[in-house]
């Protein structure tokens, strides 16, 4: 790949914060970084996080827009990720020296950000009628709409080996009780019935955070009473059911013997070699599969965790993050601004995107189509949002996630801790949250 003409700039967290004010004292609000263009172009900057892929993304989608037309100019500049990343954004947005466009979560940390008091409301704009209405609520805040989408859906739930399944005769199920069924014959047939991962620890809360579909099914008023601290994960019989399923692989001992110490790639490795068979997992993981053993890739399926009830059975949906324009970006960088935002969700932004990473789900986004050669993954999460069997994950829907739920499921799953006990101290980690949060009813 020939290199692109987009240079990107790189801020770290504190050294952005000591150029802030040197910066804002040369340039106007909402244009930190910017100047006006060759011949009259607009220039504008997008701010992403410094992770390799979402770089190289930003770049080939701001030379695609450049080349595109001829009045607006978009430079790329980068952040650190994780809390500094965090930090950096809220900070700039507080100071009203965030950069013109910028690309941030969606869900509950985009309701972090203030929105209503920081970001341009979209409400009304044409290009918004383009994008997938499952997409808005998560990037809405009140009556308005704040952001369109960068990145593909994805989903929470099984990786499996195809191979395995049509070896032992088995079909993809619908309910935990099928589920268990299948395990026990690959159990049988000496194989890892469900492969698990302690040894990187947020993998240990799949079971919980993949089954909210389950839950939201059972009772579609918890989410609403878990934010207001009416429903507790102890005590509602649909949301514990999480943890107790954490507990059952590891008293039937169906997860593999090295579960407390392995990590991810071991897990891929496992999976894709046969060795184990079920893999409850982010379906973000195709990169890790096509890094470790691309192979198998076409070995490798997926299907939403099952609950209780098949008529319900649907995926828990994660979504991609949103691309957001501060409120400090006024005058013509606001309309160059949002000339790029109607870019982004265009069917060309999509397939710049997919060539620049492998999509792990569908883009929610018009006349956009997945590569005929996306692995099967991608394919089976694709399916459960063509036929509407899909929710959101609770993120989407609640601020609320307390910081210790890795650390209790890894407790539950390896029978240190019993189920019903941490359900209830994650309620207690829960409330410790809610109450920083300065959230009514805790």
């Amino acid at each position: 790949m020939a290199p692109r003409p987009t240079r990107t700039r790189t801020l770290s967290g504190l050294a952005a914060l000591a150029l802030a004010p040197l910066i804002l004292s040369s340039c106007s609000a909402g244009s930190l970084g910017s100047s006006d263009g060759e011949e009259g172009k607009t220039s504008i900057t997008f701010l992403v996080d410094n992770a390799p892929q979402t770089v190289s993304t930003a770049e080939a989608l701001a030379d695609g827009f450049n080349a595109s037309q001829s009045d607006v100019t978009v430079e790329v500049e980068t952040r650190p990720q994780g809390a500094d990343g965090d930090n950096l954004v809220k900070t700039r947005l507080q100071t009203d020296s965030m950069d013109d466009v910028f690309a941030y979560n969606s869900g509950s940390l985009f309701q972090q950000l203030a929105p209503q008091a920081t970001l341009t409301p979209l409400t009304g704009e044409s290009f918004l009628d383009g994008v997938d209405d499952s997409f808005a609520p998560q990037v809405s805040a009140g009556d308005q709409v704040y952001g369109v989408p960068m990145g593909t859906a994805f989903g929470g739930g099984v990786l499996y080996n195809r191979k395995v399944y049509e070896q032992l005769g088995l079909q993809v199920p619908t309910t935990w009780a099928e589920f268990i069924a299948n395990s026990e014959k690959i159990k049988a047939a000496g194989i890892a019935p469900v492969v698990q991962t302690y040894g990187e620890t947020w993998t240990s809360q799949l079971l919980v955070l993949g089954d909210f579909h389950n839950v939201a099914a059972a009772n579609p008023a918890f989410a609403a009473d878990y934010t207001a601290g009416k429903a507790k994960y102890a005590t509602d019989p649909a949301a514990i059911q999480g943890f107790q399923h954490t507990q059952q692989i590891h008293d039937e001992q169906l997860v593999n013997s090295d579960y407390a110490s392995a990590k991810v790639e071991d897990g891929i490795r496992m999976l894709a070699a046969g060795e184990g068979a079920q893999y409850p997992l982010l379906s973000t993981n195709v990169a890790t599969i096509l890094s470790v053993a691309p192979d198998k890739i076409g070995d490798i399926g997926f299907f939403a965790l099952p609950g209780q009830d098949a008529a319900t059975n649907g995926l828990t949906a994660w979504f991609p993050g949103g691309v957001y324009v501060p409120k400090s970006t006024t005058g013509e960088k606001l309309e160059a601004a949002k000339k790029f935002l109607a870019y982004l969700v265009t069917p060309e932004s999509c397939d710049i995107q997919s060539t620049e990473s492998v999509p792990t789900g569908p883009y929610l986004v018009d006349g956009c189509e997945l590569p005929t050669d996306v692995p099967q993954i991608t394919k089976d999460v694709s399916a459960y949002f063509d036929s509407g069997k899909q929710s959101p994950a609770l993120e989407y829907v609640s601020p609320i996630k307390g910081p210790a739920l890795e650390q209790i499921l890894v407790e539950v799953g390896s029978g240190i801790r019993p189920a019903e006990d941490g359900a209830a101290l994650y309620d207690q980690d829960v409330e410790k949250q809610a109450q920083q949060l300065g959230l009514e009813g805790w």
